[in-house]
C-alpha cells in the first residue's frame, strides 16, 4: 500500500503551504495532490458541528484509509511521498495514530513566534469574513468558549502556538531524530539553506531547490459597518453552506469575498502592548520547547521581537 514517508505535521500559518509547493518540484519526492488531507486527525469520519465554515472544511477531510492511500498512488517509482497538514502536531491523538501506521516516517514542524500565529492565524480567519470577533485580544478571550462549542482547532489561537507540549509529547511517540525543527523566519529569508536542510534530512538531493513561493495571504479588510454586514453575510454562509454542493457555495460567496476584499488595507502588525499581554501565556511553553529541542527560541520572549513576519 501507498503510504507517506514523511508529513510536514505543523504548525498553521508557519509557511507549510508554501514548502510544500516549493518540495513538489523536487524529482525525487512526491506531494499529495491534496495538501491538507487531514487524514490522522480522527478515528473516523470528522465531525458535524463547529464554527463558522468548520463543517465545509471538514467534509474535505480525507479520511477514509483507501482514500488517503490513493493520494500517493500516483508517485513515480523510488520517490519519497510525502503531504502537509499543519494541525497534526496540535493533534496529541494524531501522535499515536501516526507512529502505528508509519512507524518509520520523517516529520518536518515549521514553528512560529506564537504571538505572531495566534495573530495571523485571527487575521486570516477575519479577512475571510468569519471571525466576528474585529479586536484581536477579545478573541483570544473567546477561545475557551469557543472550545467548549466544539469549534475546529483553527480557531484555537493560542493553544495551537504550545509547541513545548505539543512536542514533548510527540516524542514519546516518534524518535527525535527522525524530527525536523524549522523556523518560519529561516523559510522566508533564506529559503535555499532552509530546502537543502528539509532535503538533507529526507536523504535527496541537494541544490535543486533555490525558492519557495508566497504564502497565501487573505487581504484584511477594515472594520467598517458595510464590511460588518458582509462579514455576517459570510458568516451565516459558513454556518448553513455544508448544506449545498460546492459549485452552489462559491456562486453566493465568491462576490461577498470580492465585496469584502475591495479596497482592502494592509494587516496590522502585532501591537508592544498585544504582545505583553499574550507573552506569559507563552513563556513556559517556550522553555519546554528549549528542553525538548535543544535549541534556542529565547528571542520570542522579547517585547522587542520584530513581528516582520505576518502573513
Amino acid at each position: 500500500m501507498a503510504r507517506p514517508d514523511f508529513l510536514i505535521a505543523g504548525v498553521p500559518k508557519a509557511g507549510t503551504s508554501a514548502l510544500h509547493a516549493a518540495l513538489a518540484p523536487h524529482p525525487q519526492l512526491y506531494l499529495s495532490a491534496v495538501k491538507e488531507p487531514k487524514f490522522f486527525l480522527t478515528d473516523g469520519p470528522p465531525p458535524r458541528h463547529g464554527g463558522p465554515g468548520d463543517v465545509q472544511t471538514y467534509q474535505e477531510h480525507v479520511w477514509r484509509r483507501e482514500d488517503y492511500e490513493a493520494l500517493f498512488a500516483p508517485a513515480p517509482p523510488g520517490a519519497l511521498t510525502g503531504e502537509a497538514t499543519p494541525f497534526y502536531l496540535h493533534d496529541l491523538d494524531a501522535h499515536e495514530r501516526i507512529a502505528k501506521l508509519l512507524p518509520d516516517v520523517r516529520l518536518i514542524l515549521v514553528l512560529r513566534d506564537p504571538v505572531d500565529r495566534a495573530h495571523s492565524n485571527w487575521a486570516h480567519l477575519f479577512g475571510a469574513g468569519l471571525e466576528p470577533e474585529a479586536d484581536f485580544l477579545r478573541a483570544v478571550e473567546l477561545e475557551q468558549r469557543r472550545k467548549a462549542a466544539g469549534w475546529a482547532p483553527f480557531w484555537h489561537y493560542t493553544d495551537l502556538g504550545r509547541y513545548g507540549s505539543q512536542l514533548e509529547h510527540l516524542l514519546r511517540h516518534v524518535p527525535r531524530e527522525r524530527v525536523l525543527l524549522l523556523r518560519y523566519r529561516d523559510l522566508r529569508d533564506d529559503p535555499a539553506g532552509t530546502l537543502d536542510r528539509v532535503c538533507a534530512f529526507l536523504g535527496v538531493e541537494t541544490g535543486r531547490l533555490r525558492a519557495a513561493p508566497p504564502d497565501n495571504v487573505r487581504p484584511f479588510v477594515a472594520d467598517t459597518p458595510a464590511n460588518a454586514a458582509i462579514r455576517l453575510a459570510l458568516r451565516t454562509g459558513g454556518r448553513i453552506g455544508h448544506r449545498f454542493p460546492r459549485p452552489v457555495r462559491k456562486v453566493f460567496r465568491t462576490p461577498l469575498l470580492n465585496l469584502l476584499h475591495r479596497g482592502h488595507q494592509s494587516r496590522p502588525f502585532v501591537t508592544p502592548a498585544q504582545r505583553a499581554a499574550l507573552l506569559p501565556r507563552f513563556a513556559d511553553e517556550i522553555r519546554k520547547l528549549e528542553d525538548v529541542s535543544g535549541e534556542s527560541y529565547a528571542d520570542w520572549l522579547s517585547l522587542e521581537h520584530a513581528s516582520r513576519y505576518r502573513p
